[in-house]
Protein backbone atom coordinates (compact mmCIF):
# COMPACT_ATOMS: atom_id res chain seq x y z
CA UNK A 1 0.00 0.00 0.00
CA UNK A 2 3.11 2.15 0.23
CA UNK A 3 1.96 3.60 -3.06
CA UNK A 4 -1.68 4.50 -2.37
CA UNK A 5 0.60 6.74 0.28
CA UNK A 6 2.39 8.44 -1.38
CA UNK A 7 -0.17 9.55 -4.59
CA UNK A 8 -2.19 10.74 -1.47
CA UNK A 9 0.40 12.64 0.17
CA UNK A 10 1.47 16.23 -0.71
CA UNK A 11 4.62 15.02 -2.78
CA UNK A 12 1.98 12.41 -4.68
CA UNK A 13 -0.49 15.17 -5.58
CA UNK A 14 2.97 17.60 -6.92
CA UNK A 15 3.66 14.25 -8.73
CA UNK A 16 0.27 13.48 -10.57
CA UNK A 17 0.22 16.89 -11.44
CA UNK A 18 3.77 17.73 -13.39
CA UNK A 19 2.82 13.93 -14.93
CA UNK A 20 -0.29 15.43 -16.31
CA UNK A 21 0.84 18.80 -17.52
CA UNK A 22 3.61 16.22 -19.51
CA UNK A 23 0.91 14.52 -21.00
CA UNK A 24 -0.50 17.42 -21.73
CA UNK A 25 2.31 18.41 -23.62
CA UNK A 26 3.30 15.18 -25.17
CA UNK A 27 -0.76 15.25 -26.42
CA UNK A 28 -0.59 18.71 -27.74
CA UNK A 29 2.65 18.17 -29.45
CA UNK A 30 2.37 15.19 -31.47
CA UNK A 31 -1.34 15.50 -32.59
CA UNK A 32 -3.86 12.84 -33.64
CA UNK A 33 -4.35 9.68 -31.08
CA UNK A 34 -2.05 11.12 -28.84
CA UNK A 35 -5.22 13.75 -27.67
CA UNK A 36 -6.03 11.11 -25.41
CA UNK A 37 -2.85 11.54 -23.46
CA UNK A 38 -3.50 15.00 -23.38
CA UNK A 39 -7.50 14.12 -21.52
CA UNK A 40 -5.60 11.33 -19.20
CA UNK A 41 -2.89 14.45 -18.53
CA UNK A 42 -6.06 16.86 -17.71
CA UNK A 43 -7.61 14.30 -15.12
CA UNK A 44 -3.78 13.82 -13.49
CA UNK A 45 -3.85 17.23 -13.16
CA UNK A 46 -7.51 17.94 -11.93
CA UNK A 47 -7.31 14.91 -9.72
CA UNK A 48 -4.12 16.46 -8.03
CA UNK A 49 -5.19 20.47 -7.23
CA UNK A 50 -8.50 19.05 -6.09
CA UNK A 51 -6.77 16.43 -4.02
CA UNK A 52 -8.94 13.69 -4.35
CA UNK A 53 -7.37 10.37 -4.52
CA UNK A 54 -9.41 8.31 -7.23
CA UNK A 55 -7.72 4.97 -5.58
CA UNK A 56 -9.11 5.49 -2.28
CA UNK A 57 -11.95 3.91 -2.17
CA UNK A 58 -10.09 0.39 -3.45
CA UNK A 59 -8.46 -0.26 -0.40
CA UNK A 60 -11.16 0.95 1.75
CA UNK A 61 -10.19 4.49 2.31
CA UNK A 62 -12.09 8.07 1.37
CA UNK A 63 -11.28 9.85 -2.36
CA UNK A 64 -10.59 13.04 -0.05
CA UNK A 65 -7.05 13.42 0.26
CA UNK A 66 -7.43 15.42 3.53
CA UNK A 67 -9.80 12.38 5.09
CA UNK A 68 -7.53 9.69 2.96
CA UNK A 69 -4.51 10.86 4.79
CA UNK A 70 -6.11 11.08 8.12
CA UNK A 71 -7.51 7.10 8.04
CA UNK A 72 -3.58 6.78 7.63
CA UNK A 73 -3.32 8.21 10.46
CA UNK A 74 -5.59 6.46 12.20
CA UNK A 75 -4.56 3.09 11.27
Amino acid sequence: MGILDFLGSPAGRWARMILGAVLILLGALNGGWAWVLAGVGAVFVLVGALDVCLLGPLVGRPMNGKAFRAAKRAG
